[in-house]
Formats: structure tokens, C-alpha cells, sequence
């Protein structure tokens, strides 16, 4: 149960966070609809509380949105970059007690908490860069005397749906980009994670009135997906919806946002696997698998899901991870010992004891952890021990996407295979790795180069993110981060992804006293 009066933290008054929160920001903060207690996973004390929006202030809120982008589309490109470098450089300063929001609010350990703000920052240093870089391209016209490039303009209005389990570094990756491509943001966060908007929120804000930047160019919207959420989708001042969520979540957005002709941006789950070979270093892997599987207690886009394993080389990679996982330490993910903390809520934690009992059901076997913790240590009741399963690949709960830390074992290949033979082999690890119907992170471990090459060709991982030697978590900014299939077809963050922010224009200048046609087409006398 939730204790009637939140715990006291001094880092939550550094960052405007009181004890009743209003949750909409259009220019100024509004929120009259029903109250939302924010309860903390680590022990399921109240943290605070958010006055969500009204379907009213909902639209005061995009007003304040559109009519902030109709003049900061006029503001020159590096202009608004020098916003987004003064953003970044408010977050360095309160890199701690945003990190402490995030573990406090979402339950991941201190460390990826801390990592989770380092991920802001650096895309908005990303973003200052790229404020000076929107290029476009000249190309030769077919006729005499004429010019043709083409240039990028301000799209309008980007609406960012985020989730819980990256409750500020998705807004970032889509606010500091937008911004500086002339855009403004409207953020619906989620519902379990609200006050690490509003903190971030405030940041904004207060950046934006210092430098004479109306601060509407950040909105902020908490509220009901039924009723704002939906809302939001269907709106035609918003051109573009970056939705981050379930694949559930995602086909609602495209059907909704499509039916309007409107773009999305959908970044949505994975079953990401490892192929480990038998040119594998297992002492490389077996980190990587851990952070992978474990980190965010399971609850990454990019967590590692499946590992597809040589049969000459399963057994020993089996143990090696069972010792490892019997020496997690779990619980208060604000200790420095605490490798894997809570799960958001009890939901998920149901949810996980129902995928092991389909594990079962289905033929698998578990090979260790899968339990609920209870006791004192554990107060909220959402901790559980990571699970390791032997399964097929085609197990229907195998094909499906559950977050908490279900780790599956897949067996490839033959234990009496020659050396060519397993590198042979690799073609029927690839298969399996595609054979699912999300496609956002994968990676192998091996130090054959035919192994690896394969695997990175196009006939091998079909996914966004392909990796050798690295595990599937844990992207870097500067890379287009997004996956195929059921995962969306979104791309954020780094390369060329501001493309998504801006329109596209074609432009012709004829400079001659002559009217030549394209194709060389005579119209008339």
C-alpha cells in the first residue's frame, strides 16, 4: 500500500518538484483534472502527486505550442542551437538529482539513472553541432539557365510519447533535434513517470525565459491516453507523433495518425537476441549477455531477450550465466551494491510469473531465478529474481515480447560440427535470430571474420542495430537509433534523423529569358 504522505527528498525542491504538481505547460503551468499519485517502485511510497490536464487545457496547451512555433521557425537555425547548448549545460548541473528523480520515479539503479541524463546531455551537444549542419543539396537542372537545390524547413508541432523505462532520454532525443530544426514539442509522458517531465520541464523553461525564447516551445501535457493521448493522435496541429511503446501501442498510433496522413516516428519493442558461436570469447559475451539481460531489471526496448548458442558451446556458456545470475544483488536500486532493481509495477511483475508459466506450459525449461522476492528488504513487492530459460524459437511466448528479465536459451548448430561446419552453421543461427516478428536490436560474438561479416550483410540480422562484440543495449547518440518489422521503422537521435523533423523542398530558379519545359517538352506554337 502507498503511504498517505511522500517520503522527503531534498534533491526533488532543487528540481521544482512539490508535493502537488500541476501537469500542463503551454507557456504556463495548468492542470485541474484528477489527481495522479506517483508511487515509487522501490518501495511503493507516494512520491508526489500531478494535477493531470483536462481535455480543455489540453487545448490551451497546443495553442501555446503552435504559436510559439510560429516564431521560433524564424529564429536562425544556430540561434537555436545556442537554446538547446545552454539545456544541456543546466542538465551537467543537475545531473545528480535528476539521476536520483529517475531511480526514485522509474526504479533503475543509481548508475543507469546517472547514464539516463549523460544520454540528454550528450544529444544536445549532438544538437548544438547539427544546428549549423541542416544542408541540403544542389543538383544540375536539365535545363539552360536555371538553378535547382533543395532546402529544409520547420515541420510544426512534434508530439513525444514516451514510456517509463526511459522516462527523460527519449523526450531528449526527440526535443533537442526538433528544436533546433524550428520545431516545437509537446511531451505526453507516462503515466508512471510523470514527475521527471515536469522536472525537465521546469529546466526548459527556465532556459527559454532567461534568453527571451518563449518557453511554450516545450509543452508538456499529463494525462489520460483515453482521452489527451487520444486527443494528441488525432490532432492535425501536430504533423508528426514520436511514439515510444509497446508494438500494441504502435499500431494504435499509425492507424489514428496515418488515417490523417500525418507521420510518426515508432519506436517500438524488441526480442533482441545474441548469437554466440563457437569462435566466440565467452568471457567478452558473458558481460555483455548480463548488462543486456539484467540491466533495467529487463525492462529496456534493447534488452537482450534470446541467446542463440552454438551446441558445442551452450552447456558451458549455460553454467557460466546460471553463477552469474545467483550472484546479482537485487533490491534498492540506490545503493551502489544493487545491480538490478524493481519492476515498475505489480502489472509487470504479474506479468512475468504468467510468461514462466507459459514457458512451461509450452515445453521449456527453466534453468534459474523466476521468483517473486518478498520481505522487508523488498517493500512494494515488485522484486523478482532474473529467470533463464531453455526454449524453441518458436514457442509462441518465445515470439512475443515480455519486459522483465526472461532470458531465453536457443540451441544452433551440431556439437560434433569441424570448424567449417560451424561457420557454415551461421546461416541457421541468422534464421532463427530473424524468425520473430520485431526487428530493433541483435548482435554476435565471434572472432571469425566470415561469422561476422555474414552476420552484418544483408542477408544477416535483419534488425535496425547490428552489433559484433558489443551486446544489443546501450546505444551511442551519435547513430540513428530504431528497428524494423513490428519494432516501427523509427529512427531518432543521431545521423541523418533530422530529416524526420523538417520538410522537405524542392527548388527551381529560372534566371534565364527563356521558358525550356522539362523533358524537353514543347507546349503550344
Amino acid at each position: 500500500m502507498a503511504t498517505t504522505a511522500p517520503v522527503m527528498h531534498d534533491f526533488l525542491d532543487k528540481l521544482g518538484i512539490e508535493d502537488v504538481n500541476l501537469g500542463g505547460f503551454g507557456g504556463e503551468w495548468i492542470g485541474t483534472g484528477a489527481a495522479l499519485d506517483v508511487i515509487s517502485p522501490i518501495d511503493g511510497n507516494r512520491i508526489a502527486t500531478v494535477k493531470q490536464v483536462t481535455e480543455g487545457e489540453y487545448e490551451q496547451i497546443v495553442e501555446g505550442a503552435h504559436n510559439a512555433f510560429l516564431h521560433w521557425r524564424t529564429v536562425p537555425a544556430p540561434r537555436r542551437g545556442e537554446i538547446i547548448r545552454l539545456l544541456g549545460n543546466r542538465l551537467r548541473e543537475l545531473k545528480g538529482e535528476l539521476g536520483q528523480l529517475v531511480t526514485l520515479e522509474m526504479g533503475k539503479i543509481f548508475a543507469e539513472g546517472e547514464g539516463e541524463v549523460q544520454e540528454m546531455i550528450d544529444i544536445c551537444d549532438f544538437a548544438t553541432g547539427l544546428s549549423r549542419q541542416l544542408y541540403g543539396f544542389t543538383m544540375h537542372s536539365e535545363r539552360p539557365d536555371h538553378r535547382m537545390y533543395e532546402q529544409w524547413h520547420p515541420l510544426g508541432v512534434v508530439g513525444v510519447i514516451s514510456a517509463f523505462n526511459f522516462p527523460v532520454a527519449v523526450w531528449s532525443w526527440n526535443a533537442a533535434i526538433a528544436v533546433v530544426c524550428g520545431d516545437s514539442v509537446i511531451w505526453k509522458p507516462s503515466s508512471q513517470t510523470p514527475l521527471t517531465a515536469i522536472a525537465c520541464t521546469k529546466i526548459a523553461q527556465q532556459i527559454c525565459r532567461e534568453n527571451d525564447v518563449d518557453p511554450a516551445v516545450f509543452s508538456l501535457v499529463v494525462g489520460k491516453g483515453s482521452t489527451v493521448g487520444d486527443r494528441l493522435l488525432h490532432d492535425r496541429r501536430i504533423p508528426l507523433v514520436s511514439a515510444t511503446g509497446s508494438c500494441q501501442v504502435g499500431y494504435r498510433v499509425a492507424e489514428v495518425v496515418g488515417k490523417r496522413l500525418g507521420r510518426t516516428i515508432l519506436e517500438l519493442g524488441g526480442n533482441n537476441a545474441i548469437i554466440v558461436t563457437p569462435h566466440a570469447n565467452l568471457d567478452l559475451a558473458l558481460p555483455a549477455i548480463l548488462f543486456g539481460a539484467v540491466g533495467t531489471a529487463g525492462q529496456r526496448c534493447t534488452s537482450t531477450r534470446r541467446i542463440i548458442a552454438h551446441a558445442s558451446i551452450r552447456d558451458q556458456l549455460v553454467r557460466r550465466l546460471v553463477r552469474a545470475y545467483e550472484g546479482i544483488p537485487i533490491g534498492d536500486p540506490r545503493k551502489s551494491e544493487t545491480l538490478m532493481g524493481p519492476l515498475v509495477t505489480r502489472g509487470a511483475v504479474d506479468d512475468m510469473m504468467a510468461a514462466i508459466r507459459r514457458i512451461k506450459q509450452e515445453g521449456g525449461e527453466i534453468l534459474c531465478g523466476g521468483e517473486q522476492l518478498d520481505g522487508p528488504e523488498y517493500r512494494g513487492g515488485q522484486y523478482v529474481t532474473p529467470c533463464i530459460a531453455a526454449v524453441k524459437n518458436e514457442y509462441a511466448i518465445v515470439q512475443e515480447e515480455t519486459f522483465a528479465p526472461i532470458l531465453y536459451i536457443i540451441r544452433y548448430g551440431d556439437a560434433s560440427s569441424s570448424p567449417e561446419d560451424a561457420v557454415a552453421e551461421i546461416v541457421e543461427a541468422v534464421a532463427l535470430h530473424n524468425d520473430v516478428p520485431q526487428g530493433l536490436s541483435s548482435a554476435i560474438f565471434t572472432e571469425n571474420m566470415r561469422e561476422m561479416e555474414y552476420f552484418l550483410s544483408h542477408r544477416g540480422s535483419d534488425c535496425g542495430i547490428a552489433n559484433v562484440n558489443i551486446g544489443t543495449s546501450g546505444a551511442e547518440i551519435g547513430g540513428a537509433f530504431g528497428g524494423e518489422k513490428e519494432t516501427g521503422g523509427g529512427r531518432e537521435s543521431g545521423s541523418d534523423a533530422w530529416k524526420l523533423y523538417m520538410r522537405r523542398q524542392t527548388n527551381t530558379i529560372n534566371w534565364s529569358t527563356e521558358l525550356p519545359l522539362a523533358q524537353g517538352i514543347k507546349f503550344g506554337g
